[in-house]
C-alpha cells in the first residue's frame, strides 16, 4: 500500500504542485509556517538524496571536467548577458534591469540539486557545479555586477560556503555515509524517499507562492515575461550547449537546471543592500518561477527515464 501511495505521488507530482501552489494563493496562512523550515525541509530532501546515491558517482562527476567547465561557464556568461538583453529588448524599468541582472550575476542555487533529484538527473554534477559556482562567487558575482551596473559589492565568503555546507553537503554525506554503512537495511525503504521529496518541494513551492501573495497580485505583467524567458534561456542554453560538446541527455538535463535555476535569494539580498527594495522584485519572482519551471522539467524528465 505504502508502495503504491509513493507511486501515486510520483506520477501526479506537477499536479500535486500545481493544486498546492493554487491553495497557498487563495489562503497564504496555510503554507507560510514553513518559512522558517525551509533549510531544514532542504536538508532533509538532501539526505534522501544522499541515500540513493554512491561515493563513486562524485567521483565520475569531479573528474567530468568537461561538464563542470561548461556548467560554470554558461552560470557566469549567458545569465548575466541574458539579464541585459532581456531587460533592453523589452523595455523594463531600470529598477527591474538591476534587479535581472544581479539576480543574473549569481551562482546556481540549492534548490538546482533538489529539481535534478527529483528528474532522475545527474546529482553528482549537479551539487558539484553548486559548490563551485558558490565558491567563485564572491569574486564573479561583484565583478559581473561592477561591469554591467559600474556598483561596487561585497559578498562573504564564509557564510555562503556555511550555508550550502549545512543544507547541501552535510546532510547528503550523512545519508552516503548511513547507505555505505547499512545497506541492506535500507534498501527495501529507499523507494519512499523519492515521493517524500516530492511532497517536500511541492510544500516548499506553495509557500513561496504564500510568502509573495501581495507581490504577485500586483506585479507588472512585463517583468512576469522577463523572468520567465531569462529562466528559460538559461534552461535551453544549459542542455543545449551539454549536446553541442556530446554530453549525455541526462548530463545536459543536469547542465540545464543548474544554469537556469539561480541563488535568487542571494539576489534579493544583494539587490535590496546595494540597490533598493524595488529592485530586488525580479529576483523574487524568479524565485518563484524557477521552482515552477523546475518542477515541470523534474515531471518531464522523469516520466521519460520511467520508461
Amino acid at each position: 500500500m505504502i508502495y503504491s501511495f509513493c507511486k501515486f505521488i510520483e506520477r501526479h507530482f506537477l499536479l500535486l504542485a500545481v493544486v498546492l501552489s493554487a491553495a497557498a494563493y487563495i489562503d497564504p496562512a496555510l503554507f507560510t509556517w514553513l518559512k522558517p523550515h525551509i533549510a531544514l525541509c532542504l536538508g532533509i530532501i538532501m539526505f534522501g538524496m544522499g541515500l540513493t546515491l554512491e561515493i563513486e558517482d562524485f567521483t565520475l562527476a569531479i573528474k567530468n571536467y568537461k561538464a563542470v567547465g561548461l556548467g560554470v561557464l554558461l552560470q557566469y556568461t549567458v545569465m548575466p548577458v541574458l539579464a541585459v538583453i532581456l531587460s533592453s529588448l523589452l523595455g523594463l524599468p531600470q529598477e527591474a534591469l538591476i534587479g535581472m541582472v544581479v539576480v543574473g550575476a549569481c551562482p546556481g542555487g540549492t534548490a538546482s540539486n533538489v529539481i535534478a533529484h527529483l528528474a532522475k538527473a545527474n546529482v553528482a554534477l549537479s551539487v558539484t557545479l553548486t559548490l563551485i559556482s558558490t565558491c567563485l562567487a564572491p569574486i564573479l558575482t561583484p565583478v559581473i555586477i561592477y561591469l554591467v551596473l559600474h556598483q561596487q559589492i561585497e559578498i562573504p565568503f564564509i557564510p555562503m560556503v556555511k550555508s550550502v555546507f549545512w543544507i547541501v553537503i552535510f546532510p547528503l554525506v550523512d545519508g552516503l555515509v548511513l547507505r555505505k554503512i547499512l545497506r541492506n537495511k535500507i534498501d527495501p525503504i529507499i523507494h519512499v524517499f523519492p515521493s517524500l521529496s516530492i511532497l517536500v518541494i511541492s510544500l516548499l513551492i506553495a509557500c513561496i507562492i504564500g510568502l509573495n501573495h501581495d507581490m504577485l497580485a500586483t506585479y507588472p505583467l512585463l517583468v512576469l515575461v522577463a523572468v520567465a524567458l531569462h529562466n528559460l534561456g538559461g534552461l535551453t542554453a544549459g542542455y543545449c550547449g551539454g549536446r553541442i560538446v556530446k554530453l549525455s541527455h541526462k548530463d545536459s538535463v543536469t547542465l540545464a537546471i543548474e544554469v537556469g535555476m539561480q541563488n535568487s535569494g542571494l539576489g534579493v539580498a544583494l539587490a535590496t543592500k546595494y540597490f533598493g527594495a524595488s529592485s530586488a522584485l525580479p529576483g523574487a519572482l524568479f524565485s518563484l518561477w524557477h521552482n515552477i519551471s523546475g518542477v515541470f522539467i523534474a515531471n518531464r524528465n522523469r516520466a521519460r527515464a520511467n520508461q
